[in-house]
């Protein structure tokens, strides 16, 4: 969570668009030798994690489907299944995860034991091994960053804090903003520089200014303060630097977009504007300058999101005192750094972020904790061993023939849609014929060459692949974009869809039980991994991706009647989700999490769809006493199986682009026929929308 802060940008974008359940960064590649050696590690599949699929013994019968779908098909199970107490949330995805980290584990393991390691290996086993060296990160305390603080420290005025917001950038740890590259939004070919907002310790605006977060808030000043104790500043002198950095933020969230602006209007991402126009903006933060600072030669024009933030840093680098400055920049370069570092830092990043922000009772074993930071920081190089090991050619072409499949269905529902134009439904069919899948895993590495880890330090380690990471993506602006690259690396249990290469990508570890089994009949993988085929697909055509056209270029490609009539289809959409409870009285917002309700709806109705074609002409084999369509929905609910904190629930209500789980398993069904034949529901059945609260659209 509180990694040092560089912006993969295409993907902070990408999010935005398609709600990703957790954007990872895509690192990793090796060179040509380490590429065509045989590998030297293996995998234990018996000391797995076991895989969630769907079991008739779940069902719990004393619960009617047309009623309660989600306890008649996960009610025991959630029951049975408590959260484990270094989580935060358990269901089909955690359970996948904790699966792929035991495999990550047991390669991260080997490669730290290979002597004269090269390439991916040495990379993996050299952030693994001084990770998992807990008396040298002890030892070693805060020295790592001493001379960070010791910059800070000698801040005196608005031109050195400039300064040094600048050459802390160019090493990847900039803190207030975010800066990196992604397509030009009207040339999708190119990438262009983009700046956005960021310099919050919280997870959204709201949670400074909203009543009900007030709790929250004053134990975020708390954690300030107790960080900055731990970094050496005196207890009374930590309270008081604690409420200026407090203020500081505050007055960043007030120009600040809200999680829900920028999921449902992806336009404020693209302000383009000359390098000239941008210093007049900001005067006190010249842009001009801050390119030459990052090695980037100075372009005509970058993407300035969010202006009013920038205006407002500019601001406060003239009337903010140096003294508010260094109390800001400190905290936060420790705050970031905490996760590395001895084991009081580590315990105090704990307490705030996953305990009392999200209700995590237990702080992860080290051993996990150093996996996901190797994920952040070269999760393709780890990947790059993963799939050597943990995913069969058997699969890829099984998915294939899937995707096909959902393709086909999908442009049949194009073709048949009633409320679109002839004119409209013309350039839908040109996006669909563009789209472009990914499965498993990319077919060219990323390579590392010229990261340079060492058995030396963690903190060294993570900070060195930082760097890398952050001048690797900055050496793309300018550049043509290359659309073999992955935004996840493949042993991440997600997939996503990215509107500017219109493409949809499957990682390696998401394809297996519930998602998809090899050996499972067919309506068990349309109902699992079919759906989620159909959900990345309909991300094309949903409230933010239907703004990219064919070729990825922000367009306006729809007739002013087609765009109302869709308009008005999505707003029964927000009404439907609007009116879901959570718990203790909160409200799923439906506003919010629109796109991927709209993905979900069109996703399960393509893969129902396309699950009656396939399995046309072949009888019922009606399993455990079950049809195939009950079966096919069964699974779609097992896949949205998941238990929440209350903490992590209200969280995920302001941030989430995602409705919560239990929702989105009876969300989509209760709108579709399909579901109500196949288990004998009626008109007035909780789970049949039916007349004008009925939505269909794609």
């Amino acid at each position: 969570m509180n990694t040092p802060k560089t912006l993969l940008l295409s993907l902070s974008i990408a999010a935005a668009l398609a709600g990703c359940q957790k954007p990872a960064e895509a690192p990793a590649a090796s060179t040509a030798a380490a590429e065509t050696k045989t590998p030297a590690y293996t995998l234990d599949e018996s000391k797995l994690p076991p895989v969630n699929r769907f079991l008739i013994g779940d069902l719990d019968t004393s619960k009617n489907a047309c009623t309660d779908f989600g306890g008649y098909v996960n009610g025991k199970w959630l029951a049975a299944n408590a959260i484990p107490a270094d989580r935060t949330s358990w269901g089909a995805f955690e359970m996948l995860d904790e699966r792929s980290t035991a495999a990550q584990r047991q390669l991260a393991e080997q490669a730290a034991a290979m002597k004269d390691a090269t390439g991916v290996e040495k990379i993996v086993g050299d952030l693994y091994a001084t990770g998992m060296d807990a008396a040298k990160i002890n030892a070693q305390g805060i020295t790592p960053i001493k001379g960070h603080l010791d910059a800070i420290a000698a801040l005196a005025d608005k031109e050195a804090i400039a300064e040094y917001l600048r050459t802390s950038a160019a090493k990847g740890e900039n803190n207030l903003f975010g800066f990196g590259p992604n397509a030009d939004f009207n040339d999708s070919t190119v990438n262009i520089a983009y700046a956005t907002q960021g310099g919050l310790g919280l997870p959204d605006k709201g949670y400074y200014e909203d009543a009900d977060k007030a709790d929250k808030l004053a134990a975020y000043q708390a954690h300030v303060a107790k960080v900055l104790e731990l970094s050496g500043i005196a207890a009374a002198d930590a309270v008081k630097q604690a409420a200026d950095v407090v203020a500081f933020e505050k007055r960043l969230a007030k120009v600040s977009k809200s999680s829900e602006q920028m999921s449902r209007d992806v336009k404020i991402f693209y302000n383009p504007v000359s390098p000239a126009d941008a210093d007049k903006l900001a005067p006190n933060f010249p842009w001009t300058k801050f390119f030459e600072s990052q090695g980037v030669a100075t372009p005509k024009m970058f993407s300035l999101a969010m202006p009013e933030f920038h205006a407002e840093v500019s601001k406060m680098l003239a009337d903010v005192p140096a003294a508010q400055w260094q109390s800001y920049l400190r905290f936060h370069t420790v705050d970031g750094a905490s996760p590395y570092l001895s084991d009081a830092f580590v315990q105090e990043n704990y307490n705030f972020y996953n305990k009392t922000l999200r209700g995590q009772k237990e702080l992860k074993e080290r051993g996990k904790r150093v996996l996901d930071v190797i994920e952040n920081q070269a999760g393709e190089a780890l990947g790059q061993m993963y799939v050597k090991v943990a995913f069969t050619p058997e699969s890829k072409a099984r998915m294939e023939a899937l995707v096909k499949n959902l393709s086909e269905a999908l442009k049949a529902r194009i073709e048949n849609l009633a409320w679109m134009s002839p004119e409209t439904k013309k350039k839908a069919m040109e996006k669909w014929a563009s789209f472009t899948p990914k499965i498993g895993y990319p077919d060219k590495w990323r390579d590392w060459a010229g990261l340079a880890t060492s058995r030396d330090s963690y903190i060294g380690n993570v900070l060195a692949a930082n760097e890398f990471n952050y001048k690797w993506n900055l050496g793309k602006i300018g550049k043509p974009v290359d659309k073999t690259e992955w935004g996840m690396s493949p042993q991440t249990v997600n997939a996503y869809y990215n509107p500017q290469q219109n493409e949809i990508v499957f990682p390696a570890a998401i394809l297996q039980p519930p998602f998809f089994d090899p050996n499972a009949t067919d309506e068990v993988n349309y109902g699992g991994i079919g759906a989620v085929i159909g959900h990345e697909m309909t991300h094309g055509y949903d409230d933010q991706g239907s703004r990219f056209g064919p070729t990825g270029n922000f367009e306006d490609w729809w007739t002013p009647a087609d765009a109302k009539g869709f308009s008005g289809l999505t707003d029964k959409l927000v009404a439907q989700f609007n009116g879901y409870k959570a718990a203790k009285g909160a409200m799923v917002n439906g506003k919010l999490t629109l796109g991927e309700n709209i993905a979900d709806l069109g996703g399960l109705a393509t893969a129902y769809d396309a699950m009656k074609k396939a399995t046309a002409g072949t009888p019922d084999p009606k399993t455990d006493g079950m049809t195939r369509d009950q079966r096919f929905f069964a699974n779609w609910a097992t896949v949205w199986r998941r238990n929440f904190s209350p903490e992590e629930l209200k969280v995920r209500l302001t941030t989430d682009s995602h409705a919560p789980a239990n929702f989105r398993a009876i969300g989509a069904p209760s709108n579709m026929p399909a579901f109500a034949q196949a288990f004998g529901c009626k008109v007035g059945d909780p789970m049949v929308r039916d007349g004008d609260k009925q939505v269909v659209i794609w």
